[in-house]
């Protein structure tokens, strides 16, 4: 399955269809709140980048990327929210039941629930987002770095 920022594809239905052995919810586009605000967001914080680049003040680029930075943590952890419940609130009706145990997918990484198997990664797009995180911190680092020895 692949989440994309406003849709999902794949094989949702053949994912639904084993989840709900073991008393998953089923995934429907329409349960992610995500798919109407987060292209806003994006769309946002690009007219915001224009904004920075024309007011050229370092104070715009370094608030921009903690804007950044808080977008991606707040996605993770709403992400890592949306998997916890995902997997924790399982139907008491379901034909497989283990006491005890939780399918909560991994947010990143791979995991192995009885004989299910979990592989959680970005792709292209998150890789891209990853990337210009990292050279957005990495130059403000730089820029405060070089301002430190200028005033030393």
């Amino acid at each position: 399955m692949n989440i994309w920022i406003n849709h999902l594809s794949g094989d949702v239905e053949i994912i639904n269809g084993l989840n709900h052995y073991i008393g998953m919810k089923t995934i429907h586009e329409e349960d992610f709140k995500e798919f109407v605000y987060l292209p806003i967001v994006l769309a946002s914080f690009c007219g915001m980048g224009l904004l920075v680049f024309f007011w050229n003040r370092k104070i715009g680029y370094y608030i921009w990327t903690a804007i950044f930075l808080l977008i991606a943590g707040i996605s993770m952890y709403d992400f890592w929210k949306w998997e916890y419940d995902y997997g924790h609130n399982l139907d008491p009706t379901a034909p497989i039941k283990v006491p005890g145990m939780a399918y909560q997918p991994p947010l990143i990484g791979y995991k192995k629930m009885l004989n299910f198997e979990a592989l959680s990664q970005p792709d292209i797009g998150g890789w891209f987002y990853i990337v210009a995180g990292a050279i957005l911190a990495g130059v403000c680092f730089y820029e405060w770095k070089r301002e430190q020895k200028r005033l030393a």
